[in-house]
Formats: structure tokens, sequence, C-alpha cells
């Protein structure tokens, strides 16, 4: 029997207290890791309305069994061929077609609105570390998708690190950044440094390893940012930046960012961290990321757990994080379908 698919209606409190609990049960079984999807944020974000991205998600059921998810998220400004895919099946109706179902709706749907293409990311093994299931891969392999950015997921656990190690790191990379200082905050970036923040932020696509992956830069100004952090907020998400000054001039010119959400203190992500190109060399990737963690640690004394993600083949990047102590837990694929 084929599920019947459709929109979440969030106001539907029952539809939407279902979803959760799929996305939990789903949750304890493929990132066990992580923490439990945070209702507050879920809530929050079914009744946002953003400029720049519209977020649909859809249901498949079973009678009156939820078994399945599916998140589009579109892009309204850039990027408007492409729709980012998330799709879950309840780990008690896997294998059973629901899948499939959700894929060939997504499709239909992408290409009602126009879309060219699809993408999406699955988790894989890696040697020594906890054992994934392979299937979501296979499935976006038998579907049609093709693999065009690997990337790795890495975790900082505040009990293997050894504070010392971020002192000798955070010590060397201030004896590097003369004639910068270090600005921090909590939530929105400061006033008189947003154009920078957002400018920086701007900068990611662009400067990122995309390898395969078709995706343009994103244009973001001071609105921009702040719609997006308004959003964060909205949701619950604990935000921590910090940015790197350049003294002669007063422009912020290297950022990074932490945020957690509100149900699971533990945890945290770590978001962009960039550094303008006319000014890397100097370590300030490496201070601005210190100095941030200590920064949301004070704050935030229960965080102790911070997951981020790098593309394979970003090792400078990659050598910060592990300087600081992130460990690898799994590798990821981000696949892409054209319609």
């Amino acid at each position: 029997m084929r599920p019947d698919i459709r929109p979440l209606d969030p106001t539907a409190d029952h539809a939407v207290e279902a979803a959760l609990s799929l996305l939990h049960a789903a949750g304890k079984v493929d990132t066990p890791d992580f923490p439990p999807a945070c209702p507050y944020d879920f809530r929050a974000s079914l009744r946002q309305e953003l400029s720049y991205r519209r977020r649909e998600r859809h249901l498949a059921h079973e009678g009156d069994t939820v078994v399945g998810y599916l998140h589009l998220d579109l892009p309204l400004r850039e990027n408007r061929d492409n729709a980012e895919v998330e799709l879950i099946v309840h780990p008690a109706y896997r294998r059973r077609g629901v899948g499939r179902a959700l894929f060939e709706y997504a499709v239909r749907r992408v290409r009602d609105l126009g879309r060219k293409r699809l993408i999406g990311a699955t988790a894989e093994s890696l040697p020594g570390g906890p054992v994934r299931d392979h299937a979501g891969g296979a499935f976006a392999a038998a579907m049609g998708a093709r693999p065009a950015l690997r990337d790795v997921r890495r975790r900082w656990d505040a009990a293997t690190v050894d504070p010392a190690v971020l002192a000798r790191l955070r010590s060397a990379a201030r004896a590097k950044a003369v004639g910068y200082r270090v600005v921090t905050w909590h939530g929105r970036a400061p006033e008189e440094y947003a154009a920078d923040v957002a400018y920086l932020n701007g900068r990611l696509n662009s400067d990122a390893p995309l390898e395969d992956l078709t995706w343009e830069a994103e244009r973001i100004d001071v609105a921009r940012l702040r719609e997006s952090e308004d959003s964060a907020l909205a949701r619950g998400m604990r935000i921590y930046g910090a940015g790197a000054v350049h003294e002669e001039t007063g422009r912020m010119v290297a950022v990074t960012t932490i945020a957690g959400q509100r149900s699971s203190p533990w945890h945290a992500w770590q978001w962009i961290t960039l550094v303008d190109p006319p000014h890397r060399g100097r370590r300030l990737g490496a201070l601005v990321k210190v100095e941030n963690l200590e920064h949301a640690r004070t704050l935030q004394p229960e965080l102790r757990a911070i997951d981020t993600w790098n593309a394979a083949v970003n090792r400078h990047m990659i050598s910060i994080n592990e300087e600081m102590g992130y460990r690898a837990v799994e590798a990821g694929v981000n696949w892409q379908w054209e319609l």
C-alpha cells in the first residue's frame, strides 16, 4: 500500500507532534550521538516566512500513522534552480516503499515549482568510527543521484580535550595576529560590524570547496544578515560570535559562529569560520575559533560537545579544527539529482 502524502499543516498540533515523534525515533537510530530534534526550533520554523528561503514539510501517512517526513528547502534569491531535500522514514516502516514514494512525490513537487535539481545528504561510517547504516547512500544512488561533495563531521568533546592545548593554540595565534583584536558577541552581531559580518558570510560559498556541487554564492547584505539572525533567535537558538578587527582600518576581517538549540544546552554546532583573503596567513581563523569557544562555554557552562562539517578537501580548516581537538566521527556525501 502506497502511503498518503500531504503537506504538514502547522496549525494541526497532532500532525506537528507526530512529525516530532518521527524525527526523534529516526534520530535515535541514525545519529544517536546528536541531540533530539528541538521542539522549539521545529514549531517556530513552521510559522516563519523568510524573504530568501521557503521551507515545505510533507508527511507520509499509513492510515492514522505518520511513517515518513519530507523537508524541501527552496532558495528564493540565488540557486532558484535548486531544492534541498531531507527525506526521513520512521525506522519501523523502512524498506517498505515509503522512501521511494516520498522521493517520487518530491520530484513531482520540485518540477511543479520549475526547479531543475535536488540536493540531499547522507552519512557514512569512517574506519574506527561508529557504524552508520549506508542504506541512505544506496537509496540515493538507486534513485539516480550522483555524489557531488564529500565532507567529514568532526566533534569537539570537552571530556577529551586538554585545556592546555587550547591555551597554547591561542597564544601562538595571538603572536601571529599583531595589529588585530578580537570582539565577541551573543545573539546579533554588533551594529558597527554588521556590514563586515554580512560580507564575510557572503564569501562562504565562493571560498569553500564545493567540488561538483551546483551552488551559487549567496549575496548577503545587512538586512539579510539581520533576518537570518532574528529567525534563529526566534527559534530559540543560542548564537555566539567572534571576529578579528584590523586595528588600522577598524574593519572586521575574520568571523566565526557557534550556535546551539534551546532544548540541548550540552550541544552546539560550529557554523561559519572565514577570513578575508588579504588578511590570511596570520592565524586569525584559529584565533577567533579558540576565543569564541571560550566565550560560548563561559556563557553556557553546560556546553560540552560541538559538531562541525568540513569538505574533505578543505585541509586548512580541518588542520585548525584538529589542533583544537575536533575528531572525525563520520563521513558525509552531498548528492545531486538532475531532474
